[in-house]
């Protein structure tokens, strides 16, 4: 029986430790690898908001991506019956799709609102509500496929660089 217990316990701290790297925040750019995602709240005073921002925009076309992707996958699900292929790759871009929302979710918490957005700023209110706005809508992200939840969580993040920075976002790809 101990040895039992013993077992499962193992393979539950196992479980645990797999969950939480699973859950980490996966960073593709190379170029963005560098820093880790959730920064390291030490505090080290150094801080790169610009590529945090890149980040989300990053993690949102993936979203979109994963969404018409996965609509693909749905019309090819109609068949009689399903590929358990297409079934498989439908899930795995819902996967990414979950995960990317996650990573921004991550920044905004772990980043913005744990670090940067500072309660004593004259526009706290505004970031903070922007802010809010993009963790709701990478939540609209993970709940549905529908194209406009990626558009809706793109304008969201424009918006908070807009709230935060104060002036008009400038991204690479924009032009």
């Amino acid at each position: 029986m101990k040895s039992t217990f013993a077992l499962f316990a193992v393979a539950s701290v196992v479980l645990v430790a797999g969950f939480v790297v699973a859950s980490e925040p996966v960073v593709s750019n190379p170029k963005v690898a560098k820093a880790p995602a959730p920064h390291c709240e030490v505090p080290c005073g150094i801080y790169a908001d610009q590529m945090r921002f890149e980040q989300m925009l990053e993690d949102t076309k993936t979203i979109a991506k994963a969404i018409k992707s996965i609509n693909e996958f749905a019309d090819g699900l109609a068949g009689d019956p399903p590929t358990g292929k297409g079934i498989n790759q439908a899930m795995r871009w819902v996967t990414t799709k979950e995960t990317h929302a996650t990573n921004t979710q991550h920044i905004i918490s772990q980043y913005f609102l744990t670090q940067r957005i500072k309660p004593d700023s004259k526009e706290y209110v505004g970031q903070l509500a922007t802010a809010h706005k993009v963790l709701v809508a990478a939540m609209k992200c993970k709940q549905d496929s529908n194209p406009a939840t990626a558009e809706a969580l793109k304008k969201a993040i424009y918006d908070l660089y807009r709230a935060y920075e104060g002036k008009e976002p400038q991204f690479e790809g924009d032009k």
